[in-house]
């Protein structure tokens, strides 16, 4: 699924029908007032900000022509017939020179209290005048102009607070608008969710034609709330209905409503429905809806109210408008257990649509959408590709294909070949390649062994899927090698032998450091982990314990807040009684031990196997391709003739 960047620029190509609908053509509208008003304040701005700075040029001007001298020196100019004009004021004294000095003919002087200024004045032959100095220019100089400069500084300041990204515009949605022509997404760019397309189909429909439905009576349904997995495409679809449509688009996410402040969360909400209706026919859309829409009321930890005010005021605009008016709200969740009810009644999100990981076939078609703008090589099958990557969802397709590219530019290849997605493939669930880690020898064959243990399971029972991999090159943090199966299909039932296999070959490595070095290492660490938890699910969930019988001990939490992995093993209530406990470890202890006992016997009937499987590995580090398939169709040859030749044994 490709979700193309689209432009965040206001609604440009619909502009003059908004204005004409909205009335913004009028002179009185208030919106053209504001901005007369704007247009009158920068005018104004702009003039004071010229005088300002013709004042402040003429100050300089001003200061680079005059000199400052002691008054002592002032006396001393006078008497040598350098001074041609004075002019006394009650602070300084300032003059004109008959030549200038330095460049500069005027000059000033601090007055002092001298009674025998104006006769030796007199004596030189000096012309002079007395000054009376304007107090109110000095005040206004003085006060009045930084007063001025200070409000201008903080007006420029406030203004920039009080913007669409402004701290002060507390009040304002802040959703990214996007228009018919910039959302750029149709059902096309949209694969693997055909069920959930044709589901919004009818949305796109009512959008494009609401007379269809409102000529039988029918209403379309408010909010849809898409559900899905991290990944699926959520936010892709909802634009893709836009996109279709022709509509404008209004996204933002569940957490931008939220603030520290009281209130301010429910301002947005009405300014983002007051948005949309002037702007009909739209779709809203809140992505992250669990941000904003948490149950209300039970929480353990307190209630937290901003949040509380800001879901009562989305619930109360849902319930304000008609669905006629063309506004359709559309959210996405991975979290649907914890929203409130009353987002989930008729009336508000009416319509929950599920966007469930994609099929095989799905994901083919996925991938072929990614790959439009790459080069792809003559060996690339994409249907294999899919089959190899079973749980991804588009944006793990999408990283995928990503990752294949960059690792063909850095070999400098013309083109995307089969092996780099291998490699990319590998990368992503292993880590990155290690060549160079220092591995001892030992360690190395205990390394080579193990994965030829799970591999030669694998191979010997009929309920796993094939194995496509081998490696013992180091990936990651700790893996030091990896078997890598490749399902056939998607499987969404397992039956109860499918999982006793599937744990068996998860054994499959530990039994043969047991029976190849008669010791085990920390290396089975995550092997066991899997085949307890699946042990354990089998006992307490699935019902598959002989002595327990078809019971499940497993419950979830009551609260719907804390249906998490995180919190599930806290809070979940234990029903049963002690005895029952120690039945589940006995039971659990009892299966492992029988598939340990299983494992061990194949491996034991196939160590000649395993020991040339072993020393392929040493030697080549990686089996995968024909020589795999080559090895896995000698070995089960072998294997089907010890079978048919135990159960001639047995019918004898």
């Amino acid at each position: 699924m490709d979700e193309r960047n689209t432009k965040s620029n206001p609604l440009d190509s619909i502009k003059e029908r908004f204005d004409s609908r909205s009335g913004n053509g009028s002179p009185h509208h208030p919106d053209r007032r504001n901005m007369s008003r704007k247009m009158h304040f920068s005018v104004w701005y702009f003039i004071l900000v010229f005088l300002f700075l013709s004042w402040l040029h003429d100050l300089w001007i001003f200061k680079q022509n005059v000199t400052t001298v002691p008054y002592s020196s002032f006396k001393t100019m006078i008497s040598e017939g350098k001074v041609e004009r004075v002019t006394i004021g009650e602070d300084t004294i300032s003059g004109i020179l008959k030549t200038a000095e330095d460049g500069k003919r005027y000059f000033v002087t601090v007055r002092l209290q001298d009674p025998e200024l104006i006769s030796f004045l007199d004596r030189h032959g000096v012309t002079y005048a007395g000054e009376k100095q304007n107090k109110i220019i000095n005040a206004i100089l003085s006060w009045v102009v930084p007063l001025i400069l200070f409000i201008l500084i903080w007006s420029y300041i406030l203004g920039r607070m009080g913007g669409p990204q402004g701290v002060l515009s507390f009040g304002k949605a802040r959703a990214k608008i996007y228009a018919e022509k910039d959302v750029g997404i149709t059902f096309n760019d949209v694969a693997g969710i055909d069920e959930a397309k044709r589901e919004l189909q009818e949305v796109v429909e009512y959008l494009k034609n609401p007379e269809k439905f409102a000529r039988l009576g029918a209403k379309i349904p408010k909010g849809v709330l898409l559900v899905g997995a991290p990944g699926t495409g959520k936010t892709l679809l909802a634009r893709a209905v836009a996109g279709e449509a022709g509509v404008p688009f209004f996204s933002m996410s569940g957490s931008d409503f939220v603030e520290m402040f009281v209130g301010v969360g429910a301002a947005r909400v009405r300014d983002l429905f007051a948005q949309a209706k002037a702007n009909a026919p739209c779709i809203i859309f809140i992505d992250e809806l669990d941000a904003l829409g948490k149950a209300r009321g039970i929480n353990p930890l307190g209630s937290h109210d901003e949040r509380e005010q800001t879901l009562n005021q989305l619930l109360v605009e849902m319930d304000g408008f008609d669905s006629s008016s063309g506004v359709i709200i559309m959210a996405a969740t991975n979290r649907p257990e914890i929203l409130d009810p009353a987002l989930l009644r008729p009336g508000r999100f009416d319509r929950h649509v599920a966007i469930d990981r994609p099929d095989i076939k799905g994901r083919e078609a996925i991938l072929r959408i990614h790959v439009k703008k790459i080069k792809l090589g003559d060996d690339v099958d994409l249907k294999k590709i899919a089959a190899m990557t079973p749980g991804f969802v588009g944006a793990d397709l999408a990283n995928l294909v990503n990752e294949a590219a960059l690792l063909a530019a850095r070999r400098d290849a013309d083109r995307v070949e089969m092996k780099d997605f291998q490699e990319a493939l590998d990368r992503i669930i292993g880590g990155l390649e290690k060549r160079n880690r220092a591995i001892n020898p030992r360690e190395r064959e205990i390394v080579a062994y193990h994965e030829a243990g799970h591999a030669i399971v694998a191979m010997a029972l009929p309920h796993t899927d094939p194995v496509n991999k081998i490696s013992i090159i180091p990936r990651g943090i700790g893996a030091l090698g990896y078997t890598q199966q490749m399902p056939t299909e998607d499987r969404y039932l397992l039956t109860r032998r499918e999982l006793i296999d599937r744990v068996t070959v998860l054994m499959g490595g530990r039994v043969a450091e047991e029976i190849v070095f008669g010791d085990v290492s920390t290396g089975a660490m995550n092997d066991l982990q899997r085949a307890t938890d699946i042990i354990k699910r089998m006992i307490t969930e699935y019902g598959m314990s002989e002595k327990l019988g078809p019971l499940t001990f497993r419950r979830e939490p009551r609260s719907p807040l804390l249906q998490t992995e995180l919190t599930s093993s806290l809070f979940t209530e234990r029903e049963f009684s002690e005895r029952t406990a120690e039945l589940i470890d006995s039971e659990m202890k009892t299966l492992i031990e029988s598939i340990h006992d299983r494992t061990k016997d194949i491996l034991q009937r196939s160590r000649e196997w395993l020991d040339r499987m072993a020393k392929e590995l040493l030697e080549k580090e990686v089996l995968e391709g024909e020589e795999l398939e080559r090895f896995a169709s000698e070995f089960k040859t072998f294997w089907k003739a010890i079978n048919d030749e135990e159960k001639l044994n047995e019918q004898r």
